[in-house]
């Protein structure tokens, strides 16, 4: 409705309203506990998940649901070997704390030490490695991790000269490689990048780079046209992009199981892409 339909706002406010109380979110927002977490695994990292996808459905942060979901996060969870740090002021990776960030910017507030931290960590090529300062070299998953968190992030009023260049160095840093292949050699890095799926977790894919900059506004240039053109490969005859792969990493939600089957959230991200990209060259 909202990215493809141009519906109505109110209209768009009536559907979103009935996240908390129907479908995934209901489903997903039932199975948390009342300490603040998820079951389902390594409480942190499902926890971080379940989140991302509460965000993805559109979940109102305004909403009674929305706000007795995160009051728990931020009242139950704390990092014990961190000197029981609170969950939404992050961790150690960068990758992990993007999240994070973007998680409490869009339901909490925005976290400023914690966006700074991201800052400081930044390497020289532009992008983050949760390995870092043993790896000099950035990571494509934790690069759109951390790129996601400092959008959500201005987005929550936060805006400044800092933020808005440390995401351009890190939007080139995907840009000057095609959004997958070795600036050094040219070759693809991983070929899972071009298989899409949801959720992606910590993963980065083709799908999730190009939703990145439709999201932030990038206007599309020659570096992302392969990339679209591999995007555009994926779609069935039907019109729609299938569930190419789950990952490994799991929430306490079945949402679409079934690999090589037409998968709404593929779908609707690359539509809108291929709207975005389209409407650039206009």
């Amino acid at each position: 409705m909202r990215d493809l339909a141009d519906e109505a706002p109110k209209a768009i406010a009536a559907e979103r309203s009935r996240v908390a109380t129907e479908g995934w979110g209901a489903q997903l927002l039932a199975r948390q506990s009342p300490t603040g977490d998820w079951p389902g695994g390594q409480w942190d990292l499902v926890t971080l998940w379940s989140l991302v996808v509460l965000k993805d459905l559109g979940l109102d942060p305004a909403s009674r649901e929305a706000r007795r979901m995160i009051d728990r996060v931020d009242k139950g969870l704390v990092f014990k070997p961190l000197n029981n740090r609170p969950f939404l002021h992050g961790e150690t990776e960068p990758c992990i704390n993007g999240r994070i960030l973007g998680i409490g910017s869009y339901f909490k507030e925005p976290n400023d030490a914690l966006a700074n931290q991201l800052l400081g960590e930044q390497l020289d090529d532009g992008g983050w490695n949760c390995e870092a300062p043993k790896s000099r070299r950035s990571s494509f998953h934790t690069t759109i991790c951390v790129l996601e968190g400092l959008l959500e992030y201005e987005r929550a009023g936060r805006k400044s000269a800092a933020v808005t260049r440390a995401r351009k160095r890190a939007e080139n840093y995907l840009l000057e490689r095609g959004m997958f292949r070795s600036l050094r050699t040219g070759e693809v890095i991983d070929k899972r990048w071009l298989r899409f799926s949801y959720p992606t977790h910590w993963r980065y894919d083709v799908l999730r780079g190009l939703d990145y900059l439709r999201d932030a506004g990038i206007k599309p240039d020659s570096r992302v046209d392969e990339a679209i053109e591999i995007m555009i490969k994926r779609r069935h005859q039907n019109g729609r992009w299938p569930l190419n792969l789950l990952h490994p990493e799991q929430i306490p939600l079945e949402m679409e199981t079934g690999v090589g089957r037409a998968s709404h959230w593929n779908s609707l991200r690359a539509l809108r892409v291929l709207r975005w990209y389209d409407n650039s060259m206009r």
